[in-house]
């Protein structure tokens, strides 16, 4: 067991070296790390497969998948076009004001929607507006998605972690929203101020291109109306799916092949139009990705790590909360967040049974850190790499380390802020 620890810890290290130096195409490193993993006896078919814990998230990927599919095919509407021009009209033109505008539509629809459909939906806007305006695509694309991080903290569907932060510690859609919608709020202007000073000198304004798009007509850039309305219809089934999944029992990933499924249907579009747009190459990614954390997760050395953070604690409910938060943060920049929660969900859940109400603010310490934490690198969080795939794919590559210098910032921020106001939970 010990050799299959090491190898694996080394295999997982090794991967991520490559991953962010980028030395070697991220979706190929993933793969022949999960196949490491398999074949040294760190996990297995049944594991990879079938393991809610430790196997690929199944959820996840099959949410990606359908989103894609329905984004895809709206694209074909020509109502991206639509907003696109509508957005750079309302804000004059002016890059930074485009800028926020998309950042706070994208925190808000992630409190309510998971922050990955999100940037699904966001994307192709911001894509269409930046080559309108000759505008630098990557703080755009970038800024969206510490947004979509940031807003989907607020709320129990916002972020995967937060269902299961739900689950374990009983806590429902008001819960969250009471809990952490204030300092949502503050982060986001937070965000905001960051985002000037790191990318303010890049947003030039350009009176001639600018004259040029308030002189369009976005309703001309509607292609096919039928599309569009059969379209919208669907995504506003898949909408109030996603919020009355408690309700119906059905998972945010069934809803959203639910809803492709309907849309495939409803198009009739040719099949390379259909998935042509589905990033397969990151649905792989995460494949890997997800067999190689669980492998670490199935060999204890993820759980290990949490119980001596757990025991560190005692009953100093607060020092423990903020090492919790500023843990969770860390290690969610590492690994993705899901995993890591999931396995450190019993070991909080134990804390606040023994401790009782003063422990109580623990939930919202790993809830913060986990979600926070997964805007300090670029594989963080599903949404960054869904990101990463959208802008390699649209000519537009962000590399690790880009991401990754501008998501160190805005975590060590956040995160800071954060355990300011934990101060304030623990003493409420």
């Amino acid at each position: 067991m010990t050799w299959q620890i090491v190898t694996a810890v080394a295999v997982f290290l090794a991967a991520y070296v490559f991953i962010a130096t980028e030395k070697l195409p991220r979706t190929a490193v993933a793969l022949t790390g999960a196949a490491i993993m398999v074949l040294i006896g760190a996990t297995t078919g049944d594991d990879v497969f079938f393991s809610e814990e430790s196997g690929i998230d199944w959820n996840v990927v099959f949410l990606l998948l359908g989103m894609m599919i329905i984004v895809g095919i709206t694209r074909h509407s020509g109502v991206f076009e639509f907003l696109a021009i509508w957005s750079a009209k309302l804000a004059r033109g002016r890059p930074f004001r485009i800028l926020v505008l998309f950042a706070v539509i994208t925190a808000v629809l992630s409190a309510f929607l998971d922050n990955v459909t999100t940037i699904l939906l966001i994307a192709p806007v911001t894509l269409l507006v930046c080559q309108r305006l000759a505008a630098p695509v990557a703080p755009f694309l970038i800024t969206e998605v510490l947004a979509s991080n940031i807003g989907g903290t607020a709320t129990l569907i916002g972020d995967p972690p937060n269902l299961i932060v739900g689950s374990r510690g009983g806590l429902g859609f008001t819960d969250f929203l009471i809990h952490l919608g204030p300092i949502v709020a503050i982060l986001l202007a937070a965000l905001i101020g960051l985002v000037w000073l790191m990318f303010g000198r890049r947003m030039v304004f350009d009176a001639e291109r600018a004259q040029q798009v308030m002189a369009l007509h976005e309703r001309e850039t509607i292609r096919d109306r039928r599309l569009l309305v059969v379209s919208v219809a669907v995504i506003v089934l898949v909408l109030v799916g996603f919020l009355t999944s408690r309700a119906t029992g059905l998972e945010p990933a069934l809803v959203a092949l639910l809803g492709a499924g309907l849309l495939v249907l409803l198009a009739r579009l040719e099949p390379a139009k259909v998935f042509g747009d589905v990033e397969w190459e990151t649905l792989l990614f995460f494949a890997g990705l997800f067999v190689m954390v669980g492998s670490l997760v199935n060999l204890g050395v993820i759980k290990a790590l949490g119980t001596a953070a757990a025991n560190a604690i005692g009953g100093h409910w607060t020092a423990g909360g903020i090492g919790l938060m500023i843990g969770s943060a860390v290690f969610s920049g590492i690994v993705d967040n899901i995993p890591f929660v999931a396995t450190l969900a019993p070991l909080t859940q134990d804390l606040v049974a023994t401790g009782g109400s003063a422990a109580h603010p623990l939930w919202w310490a790993l809830t913060l850190g986990a979600d926070l934490g997964g805007n300090a690198t670029a594989v963080g969080a599903s949404a960054n790499v869904v990101m990463l795939g959208i802008a390699k794919r649209n000519g537009h590559p962000i590399s690790f380390w880009e991401f990754t210098k501008y998501g160190l910032i805005v975590t060590g921020v956040t995160v800071a802020l954060s355990v300011l106001w934990l101060f304030v939970l623990f003493a409420g």
